[in-house]
């Protein structure tokens, strides 16, 4: 039957239906972002921008006064009357009234301001301010002691230029705004361009305003560019704050329907197994016949199989309830010292039967005087069990199961299981190794089992911070491998680790 999809608010928070298509227009909406966010005409940027400008126009307002009245008080020393005075005060005016308007642009929030008449007001007064520059080009001084106030004249220009080009790098047309009309204006009236030098200067000063232009256009987009990267970087921010938050409550709600299935078990043992000793005891007092003969043998062979078949389902409730209480952390271990080869031992005698009726054969290779290990002997026996049990399902009739206890190279101790059988392909190990997994050879030759003895001993080991290493070759067999620590084995004077490298 085809999985049913839910109808619910879950398939919104993660949908793994469609992952392909999920990938794919994740993708495309990150390129359009990206895309959108380099262009230059984007109203967010745009703004941010003009912020830009307002900030550097407001930290750096006495700047290129400071220029205008210094070049005033040098113009009084040289005699140039108070036009130089009165020029200072209306250049300082005019940049006061950029720099309150740029302050009042600061304060307001990006998302009010509007972008074509903020621009235009910040490119009107840069223009006023270029009057004043104009009015300083064409300025003479025929009387005052310098001999070559033009050239002067375009020093001071140059430098006003190049504090423009890394002020007003964040508005686009800001320096031909400023500095075009001055130039021009230089040139025209400021200068005589029959004297060599100053035909120089003049070009020198044309040249100027084309290249400090291309430095602040290159600020510009060096400035767009970072505002890109921030605003990606904000955007994967988000991102993982989103995906933190999708984590968190997939995690909650895992978590809940765990608890929910360890209620519902722990429910359900008891409500099984109540019928089930109930079946398996009447099964077996028909099966043999305490109470009177049957007087058909089909009964009895009827009685014979309720009782097996009661036995598998309390095997796998039990199963089921162990694996539920270690996933759930909820396994208490009784730890005390017990000597590894004896518990397997007995272990060999229980599976004995069941191995005889396969006609296989058991050898038994423990090492001597190991000391005892500190473990909890119930989940030792039933890590020994399933591992044997395993063996003996799949050994072929006459084979033979190996069962090795001893030392690891690292000091700990181990058990090792190894059977002649059909063996696991090696991409089939992690599905043997997940709860309710079986390999396609089990499922092929209807082996009767639920999935989960290697994942109980798999997590009987982690809680006793051991490991199970699964060795397999197809047609030659499958080797199981439970690890326990050299931090649980407990030596004395007499008993230490030999020192050569055993299995594991």
């Amino acid at each position: 039957m085809a999985p049913t999809r839910s109808n619910t608010a879950d398939k919104n928070i993660v949908d793994r239906t469609k992952a392909r298509r999920n990938a794919d227009v994740a993708r495309t909406v990150r390129e359009t972002r990206d895309r959108l966010s380099q262009q230059p005409g984007n109203p967010a940027f745009d703004r941010e921008m003009i912020k830009l400008h307002a900030r550097a126009l407001t930290s750096s307002a006495i700047v290129l006064p400071f220029l205008a009245v210094v070049v005033a008080l040098a113009g009084l020393f040289a005699g140039m009357g108070p036009i130089v005075v009165l020029w200072a005060a209306t250049t300082a005016a005019a940049y006061a009234g950029l720099s309150y308007y740029a302050q009042k642009i600061s304060r307001t929030e990006a998302g009010d301001i509007e972008v074509s008449e903020v621009r235009l007001w910040f490119l009107a007064s840069h223009v006023v301010t270029g009057l004043c520059w104009v009015w300083f080009s064409g300025m003479g001084c025929s009387d005052c002691q310098i001999d070559q106030f033009p050239i002067i004249k375009a020093a001071i220009l140059l430098l006003a230029i190049a504090a423009t080009a890394i002020l007003a790098y964040a508005l686009r047309g800001a320096m031909e705004a400023t500095f075009a009309m001055p130039v021009a204006a230089y040139v025209i009236l400021g200068s005589h361009l029959w004297l060599p030098v100053e035909a120089v200067m003049a070009a020198l000063l044309t040249a100027s305003l084309p290249f400090f232009s291309y430095v602040s256009s290159h600020l510009h987009r060096s400035a767009v560019m970072l505002l890109s990267f921030r605003t990606e970087k904000d955007g994967l921010i988000a991102e993982l704050e989103t995906a933190n938050a999708i984590s968190d409550e997939a995690r909650r709600r895992a978590e809940e329907a765990n608890l929910a299935k360890s209620r519902f078990l722990a429910s359900m043992s008891h409500e099984l197994r109540t019928p089930l000793n109930a079946i398996l005891g009447f099964s077996e007092v028909m099966a043999k016949e305490v109470l009177g003969p049957l007087p058909n043998p089909t009964y009895r062979d009827y009685a014979n199989d309720i009782h097996d078949s009661g036995e598998h389902l309390l095997d796998l409730i039990n199963e089921i309830l162990d694996i539920s209480r270690i996933e759930a952390g909820r396994y208490q271990l009784q730890e005390e010292p017990l000597d590894v080869a004896d518990t397997v031992e007995d272990c060999c005698h229980l599976i004995e039967l069941k191995a005889r009726n396969k006609d296989l054969r058991i050898v038994q290779q423990f090492e001597h005087d190991l000391p005892p290990l500190r473990a909890d002997e119930r989940a030792v026996r039933q890590i020994a069990l399933n591992l044997l049990s395993n063996a003996v399902k799949f050994a072929p009739t006459g084979g033979e199961v190996r069962v090795r206890v001893g030392w690891t190279a690292g000091g700990g101790q181990y058990i090792a299981v190894k059977d002649n059988g059909p063996g696991i392909p090696a991409d089939e190990i992690p599905i043997v190794l997940s709860a309710f997994g079986q390999g396609s050879i089990a499922i092929k030759s209807a082996e009767q089992g639920t999935g989960l003895g290697l994942p109980i001993v798999q997590g009987l080991l982690d809680m006793h911070g051991g490991r199970l290493e699964l060795n397999s070759k197809l047609r030659e067999g499958t080797e199981a491998i439970a690890i326990f620590p050299a931090s649980r084995v407990l030596h004395t004077a007499q008993t230490e680790p030999p020192r050569r490298k055993a299995a594991g």
